[in-house]
């Protein structure tokens, strides 16, 4: 079968797909996939290749849990080089369809002020909040941490970017049967 090709993801053929006994599930796929793949798919999730290297040259992982543990670790090490890198390809959420235009101007004004301190692109992990909370959150805690001090506001922003990969990490592998 042809295979199926994810921007951004390992490729996965159709009949590797699926979690039924005899086939390959997408953790499986990752594990034995070539190491370039490997990186590529986790670069997706997080932009460190120390990360991404760190995750890849530890496989295989049983479970999707224990990938996640790994994630995680490896996100705790991560340095302020580290930290740099990966925040070169972040970006704020998308606020939810009809934001009102203040809002969007409330959320740039706050956005260039967090820059303007910090230095880096303000990063917030939103997930299993509902779309309509999303743009009360963001500018809540951007105001929030405006307060804090560089080194404060750098491991608040790193357990930020932990939580954002191991949520795209849960999705790139939804159907591992985990």
């Amino acid at each position: 079968m042809t295979p199926t090709h994810l921007p951004g993801r390992v490729a996965i053929s159709e009949q590797t797909r699926g979690t039924t006994p005899g086939t390959r599930s997408p953790l499986e796929h990752f594990n034995t996939a070539p190491a370039a793949d490997a990186v590529h798919t986790l670069l997706t999730c997080l932009h460190s290749h120390h990360w991404a290297h760190r995750i890849t040259d530890h496989r295989p992982y049983p479970t999707l849990d224990a990938l996640l543990a790994a994630s995680d670790e490896a996100a705790y090490d991560l340095t302020p080089e580290d930290l740099t890198e990966a925040l070169t390809e972040e970006s704020l959420p998308v606020l939810p369809e009809g934001a009102y235009s203040a809002a969007r101007m409330a959320l740039s004004a706050a956005q260039a002020a967090y820059e303007t301190r910090f230095g880096h692109t303000f990063v917030i992990c939103l997930d299993d909040l509902p779309p309509s909370e999303a743009l009360d959150r963001v500018l809540e805690a951007i105001r929030s941490r405006l307060t804090n001090d560089p080194e404060e506001e750098r491991i608040v922003t790193a357990e930020e970017l932990r939580r954002l990969a191991r949520g795209r990490l849960v999705e790139a592998f939804r159907g591992a049967g985990l």
